[in-house]
């Protein structure tokens, strides 16, 4: 029985490349940036500004959400039991759970920094100020942890796969 399980099963060994950490400081330097900017929102516009910034930020979540789901949908893979929302920084919004493939992961937050841009530009025509501040904000706030590991992972093949957990990213090839 131990032979029959041995000679069906799938091996795979990846090598670990690189392993990517978010320092303490950008972590907290990135958990100050929406205390500044609702202050500064707060200052330069109302005190509706509040409520504004808070509804940006679940549309923000939302927007992310359908832009991740889409890109994975198009890219034809198995991604429901792969992907879930995350609570926790630097990883909070719809992020992966398992090991992904840089390409395309990758290609969903490319997507991702584009779609939400331009959702964000839509916005200036019909909304207030504040909220169309507050809507670029968090996206950029949002997408900025991942575009960290993007840029640090510029140079790398595209056929590797990550790992996230709480502190740091690693990036492993077969």
């Amino acid at each position: 029985m131990t032979e029959e399980t041995g000679t069906k099963a799938t091996y795979y060994h990846y090598k670990l490349i690189k392993k990517i950490s978010i320092p303490r400081q950008l972590i907290w330097s990135h958990i100050s940036l929406p205390v500044i900017m609702l202050l500064f929102l707060l200052l330069a516009f109302s005190w509706t500004s509040l409520f504004l910034f808070v509804l940006a930020f679940f549309l923000t979540l939302w927007v992310h959400f359908v832009i991740s789901r889409s890109v994975l949908f198009i890219s034809k893979t198995s991604f429901r039991k792969r992907w879930a929302f995350h609570r926790k920084l630097p990883w909070l919004g719809y992020m992966t759970d398992q090991y992904i493939g840089y390409g395309l992961f990758r290609r969903v937050h490319i997507h991702t920094l584009w779609i939400g841009t331009c959702l964000s530009a839509v916005f200036i025509l019909w909304s207030p100020p504040a909220f169309t501040v507050s809507l670029l904000f968090w996206h950029l706030w949002l997408i900025a942890p991942r575009l960290y590991i993007l840029s640090r992972l510029t140079g790398e093949r595209k056929d590797g796969m990550l790992k996230f957990t709480d502190e740091d990213a690693s990036y492993y090839q077969q």
